[in-house]
């Protein structure tokens, strides 16, 4: 049993549950007893509510599902310093890493203080059009832009260090890019032939999708960079910005994407380092 001081520092929690996935709701309903039994309120969020403002101050943020359900809470509840309890419903996810058969002790360690808590770098992504900013989001994974339509070859700049003049990376022709951070870089960086990066680094990873151009490579950049890329104005294809593989922009010629190191970050319970390289060693086999 918990003493009152204890569980005095915990008067709100917030649930994300993933209807799809086995033993999710079992699992809040068993959370949501347990909070209750601690007079700590709680309440659920869906992707449904991504339109409502969350005002009241809340301590934590169970997260039930896989790797995507704790993207979402990560951009939802972060900016408000909220950490993300991120527990696992599926196969064995690289940020979703607290089993759902075994999240009481991690929490009762959240309660008491002890709890492992593992800071991710997200980015802040803006896209401007002749001037004007248009869309203004967020990603813990990465930044994705892409063709929309048949023909799969975009033409693109990309410049970093400063909106006038800078410096210059390059003009490619490729699939895409993926702004990838270094929690997302076992994603679709990792894919696209991207390094894997130690999830607690300040970097971003620029790595071009297919470049027409063998010699572009990806670039590790520090995370206090500005990254600007200028779509040009010829296009053979729609063209596309994910962020997370969950909130889409339409784009348009001419438009400047700037990514930059978000002003908070995601805290992730019981997500360090650990569990990152067992999860490697898992989903890699490393060592046989």
């Amino acid at each position: 049993m918990l003493g009152l001081q204890e569980t005095a520092m915990l008067k709100k929690a917030l649930l994300f549950v993933n209807p799809h996935k086995d033993f999710a709701s079992v699992t809040a309903l068993d959370i949501a007893e347990k909070l209750s039994a601690h007079a700590v309120e709680y309440r659920f969020f869906s992707f449904k509510d991504a339109d409502k403002e969350i005002r009241t101050p809340y301590g934590i943020a169970f997260s039930l599902g896989g790797d995507g359900t704790v993207l979402y809470a990560a951009r939802t509840v972060s900016p408000l310093g909220i950490p993300v309890f991120p527990i696992n419903m599926g196969t064995l996810g690289f940020i979703a890493s607290i089993p759902y058969d075994g999240w009481k002790p991690v929490f009762e360690r959240f309660l008491a203080g002890t709890a492992d808590i593992s800071r991710r770098l997200m980015l802040d992504v803006l896209v401007e059009r002749r001037g004007a900013i248009i869309e203004h989001g967020s990603c813990l994974n990465d930044a994705v832009i892409s063709a929309s339509g048949v023909a799969k070859i975009i033409r693109f700049c990309v410049k970093t260090d400063g909106r006038s003049g800078g410096l210059s990376l390059g003009s490619y022709r490729s699939d895409g890019l993926i702004a990838a951070t270094p929690t997302g870089s076992t994603a679709y960086s990792a894919a696209a032939g991207g390094p894997v990066i130690d999830p607690e680094v300040d970097a971003v990873i620029i790595n071009p999708i297919c470049p027409f151009t063998l010699s572009n490579r990806p670039l590790v950049l520090p995370s206090d960079k500005t990254i600007i890329i200028d779509m040009e104005d010829e296009q053979r294809s729609g063209l596309l910005l994910s962020m997370d593989g969950q909130v889409t922009v339409p784009l348009s010629p001419g438009d400047r994407i700037v990514i930059q190191k978000a002003p908070y970050y995601a805290s992730l319970i019981a997500a360090g380092r650990q569990s990152f390289y067992r999860a490697l060693h898992t989903k890699l086999a490393w060592g046989g």
